[in-house]
């Protein structure tokens, strides 16, 4: 398989040749050019199956180039690479059935699992060709028909609950399968660490997961039937057994599997393993395993297997609440923290755990740090709004080290918070700092307190403790003092001043005004006039 680099640029061309291992990728030659009609050259004297070409040439751009390649009906797939990210560029790149459109600078990584595919979807065209050329295309068509069946069999649609009536099915679906075949389900689950593949680029990280799942669970022993995400980073592996099932090997793989998905795809994961059993019970065996792993608190990174798993009603025995309540009003957070693991640690090693345990956990470490948060006239509710709470309250029962993180980032939140709430001079500051940038918002004791996460009461007061005057008067000050400054500086109108401070109703802002001036707005305009004017006068005489 032979690739073609087209770009202007020879540093580009030059990077590509020697960042990117193109011998792992099955490529053999690599051509070069450096404009559109050197590549046409290239493409008229040798096979051409990947060009990965810049957009923006002098002497010709690559939209062309492939509008040519598709004129003269050449199967290449190709990757453009480009400084910008126009539309114009991707909706003509989308209309010439490029393969993928990547924004320069090249982060090599992700361009390399972008041939990959690349190359794996040439072939794919290559064995169709063949395919039709032999007259067997219907093999890649039975195959797509097992994978179908067998997401369906998953997802719990329609499949043969009666054994009686599963040989006429596989007969009428063309299933390779006999009554008797053993089958193995392998659910996996999934928790990308922050800023990897996997929470950056959710397609090149399947893409790359599949790649080592087919490579991993192939054995002469067994064969990957089917691969399915059941859910977001939850995947369905089905396994045929070519021989007698060995459930000790598969945990070995399982092992391997998640060592190199810490190592390569920058995640932590769980593989939990089902029983092996005929196609006619395995319907069973597959629902008990998504109900084991949707009821199991798991640590990350070990494997778990259904026979091992006995569902009981955990009675949920709540750590020492009144410590804990201690340790939060004394601030120790260090020791909060360090008793609610130890208590995790002991669900787990007692076998007690469940999503409802958790659950109950949860809400009892909640109730503990608003009460405290509460206690020193912050909203916790407000404090905690926002994507990064939500999402960690969401997976707080995905595993151990999910509720781990989640009651660190309340402890750790309410601390930080209390810190900061708890020095007048910083949370008053930040008030009048906000006052005076945003004079023309509709500024109201709720709409502040909200800003620093307090009780709009408690606020009022600290507010006057510390500046001596109240909330409602510093705005009204602040307001005018910045109306006065208008009308000295600008010649913008009366009625343009009054809003821009934040006063809609032009009667009330003239009101406050001469009652703090001793004028109206219009006359200390023209008072200030006069006055230059008088002492330009006496400058001149």
């Amino acid at each position: 398989m032979n690739a073609l680099l087209v770009d202007d640029d020879y540093f580009v061309i030059t990077a590509l040749e020697k960042r990117i291992d193109w011998s792992a990728l099955s490529i053999d030659h690599i051509y070069t050019a450096y404009n559109v009609a050197q590549a046409r050259e290239i493409l008229l004297q040798h096979p051409v199956h990947i060009l990965i070409c810049d957009i923006e040439m002098p002497q010709g751009s690559g939209l062309e180039l492939l509008a040519w390649i598709r004129s003269e009906q050449y199967s290449i797939q190709t990757i453009f690479l480009t400084n910008y990210a126009d539309f114009n560029y991707a909706q003509k790149a989308i209309e010439l059935q490029s393969f993928d459109y990547f924004l320069k600078p090249i982060e090599f990584d992700k361009l390399t699992l972008i041939i990959h595919k690349a190359v794996a979807k040439a072939k794919e065209q290559q064995n169709n060709e063949k395919a039709i050329r032999e007259g067997v295309l219907w093999q890649k068509n039975r195959s797509k028909m097992i994978e179908h069946s067998w997401r369906r069999l998953i997802t719990g649609k329609s499949f043969p609950a009666d054994p009686a009536n599963l040989a006429p099915y596989l007969a009428e679906q063309n299933l390779p399968y006999q009554p008797c075949d053993l089958f193995l389900p392998v659910l996996v689950n999934l928790f990308p660490y922050d800023r990897s593949l996997g929470k950056e680029d959710k397609n090149l990280f399947d893409y790359a997961l599949l790649n080592v799942m087919h490579e991993l669970y192939q054995h002469p022993l067994f064969q990957v039937e089917a691969i399915t995400e059941i859910k977001d980073c939850n995947w369905m592996i089905i396994l045929k057994w070519n021989s007698s099932p060995d459930p000790g090997m598969l945990e070995g793989h399982c092992s391997v599997f998640i060592a190199q998905a810490n190592k390569f795809l920058k995640c932590d994961a769980c593989c939990n393993i089902g029983k092996s059993l005929t196609l006619g019970a395995i319907r069973k065996e597959i629902q008990e395993l998504l109900v084991m792993n949707e009821e199991m608190i798991k640590h990350r990174n070990q494997t778990f297997l259904l026979e091992h798993y006995r569902k009981s009603e955990a009675i949920y025995n709540p750590p020492d609440l009144i410590l804990l309540e201690q340790l939060l009003n004394e601030n120790n957070y260090t020791a909060f923290l360090e008793l609610t693991l130890s208590y995790l640690h002991e669900l787990i090693q007692g076998q007690i755990v469940n999503t409802s345990v958790l659950s109950l956990l949860r809400l009892d470490i909640v109730q503990l740090v608003y009460a405290h948060l509460k206690s020193k006239e912050i909203e916790a509710h407000k404090l905690y709004m926002g994507r990064a709470g939500d999402q960690l309250f969401i997976h707080s029962l995905n595993s151990i080290e999910d509720m781990q993180q989640y009651i660190g980032y309340l402890v750790n939140t309410a601390a930080e918070y209390r810190n900061f709430a708890e020095q007048p001079k910083s949370v008053v500051e930040e008030i009048t700092h906000y006052i005076k940038t945003h004079c023309g918002n509709d500024l109201t004791r709720n709409s502040l307190a909200e800003i620093v996460y307090l009780n709009p009461d408690y606020l009022a007061r600290l507010f006057k403790k510390e500046t001596g005057i109240s909330l409602g008067n510093y705005i009204i000050q602040t307001r005018l003092a910045a109306a006065k400054h208008l009308l000295e500086t600008t010649r913008q109108s009366v009625y343009t001043i009054a809003s821009k401070v934040g006063y809609s109703n032009y009667s009330h802002f003239s009101k406050l005004f001469k009652m703090d001036n001793g004028c109206s707005p219009n006359e200390y305009r023209k008072n200030l006039k006069e006055l230059k004017e008088l002492k330009s006068v006496t400058e001149w005489s």
